[in-house]
């Protein structure tokens, strides 16, 4: 992991209107997380306008903080995980394989996640800023140990050998996300996948273009041509022209492109 520097620091916390916080507690992991998700959104556009997605921890910098945009895993826990071991917390960057619908689970480096160690204990926490819809506080490495948010209830579950199991329940049962380990991985590590992700016709984020942001009453979302919103349980959709869909990139999620959406 890339060490960034004071003003890089400084730049970030701008983006994401945080207050740089005293020491690397873990109040003060929660509220990062929080101010990330409210503010960078989880995005896949550069996949449809034809723009390589670079593993360099320099050029997502940019992109997240300078050209205020979004991105997905590979991309927005890099460089989290990046601010986080420049204000002192301890950085894990780990594989995480995604479970499909079925319940199966995909290969390794389908997603990547933080582990994280604060200054207040010897408490481990999973963080993720770049799993859309997933959970907004870190969550305790504890077997079991069940947390509500927001809509639902999450934990983590330790399975059969070094697995560990991110789960939701939103009122009809535990669903598992993903299946982790602890092993530290290279940002090196995730070339592969990340390769696959924005190129093959059987990755989901080459089929259509898709941004995502919490909000203070829940979420909303650009999903193809559809706008979803959900607003204190509440949830709306209608399609969106063409003409529309740039407008809402700029207005709803603070995205300035440097050409029109959709090309």
């Amino acid at each position: 992991m890339v060490a960034m520097d004071e003003t890089s620091v400084e730049q970030y916390l701008r983006r994401i209107a945080a207050e740089p916080p005293s020491a690397p507690t873990v109040e003060a992991l929660a509220a990062l997380q929080m101010a990330h998700l409210l503010r960078v959104p989880f995005e896949n556009l550069d996949i449809h306008l034809g723009v390589p997605i670079v593993l360099d921890p320099a050029s997502i910098r940019s992109k997240v903080v300078d050209r205020r945009r979004g991105g997905y895993c590979y991309e927005l826990n890099s460089a989290f995980g990046a601010l986080l071991a420049a204000i002192g917390f301890g950085v894990t960057t780990v594989s995480a394989r995604v479970a499909a619908a079925d319940g199966e689970l995909g290969p390794d480096f389908d997603h990547m996640a933080l582990i994280v160690d604060t200054q207040d204990g010897d408490e481990r926490l999973l963080a993720d800023v770049g799993f859309g819809d997933a959970f907004t506080v870190p969550v305790p490495l504890i077997d079991g140990g069940v947390q509500p948010d927001r809509d639902r209830r999450v934990r983590l579950a330790r399975r059969a050998g070094a697995d560990w199991h991110y789960e939701e329940d939103r009122g009809d049962g535990w669903e598992v996300r993903y299946a982790f380990t602890t092993v530290g991985r290279a940002l090196s590590d995730f070339e592969a996948m990340n390769h696959h992700q924005q190129t093959s016709p059987d990755s989901h984020f080459t089929r259509q273009p898709v941004c995502s942001l919490l909000t203070a009453e829940g979420r909303r979302t650009i999903s193809g041509d559809r706008l979803i919103v959900t607003n204190a349980g509440a949830r709306t959709e209608r399609t969106l022209a063409p003409a529309e869909v740039d407008r809402e990139l700029r207005e709803r999620f603070g995205l300035q492109l440097a050409r029109r959406f959709p090309p």
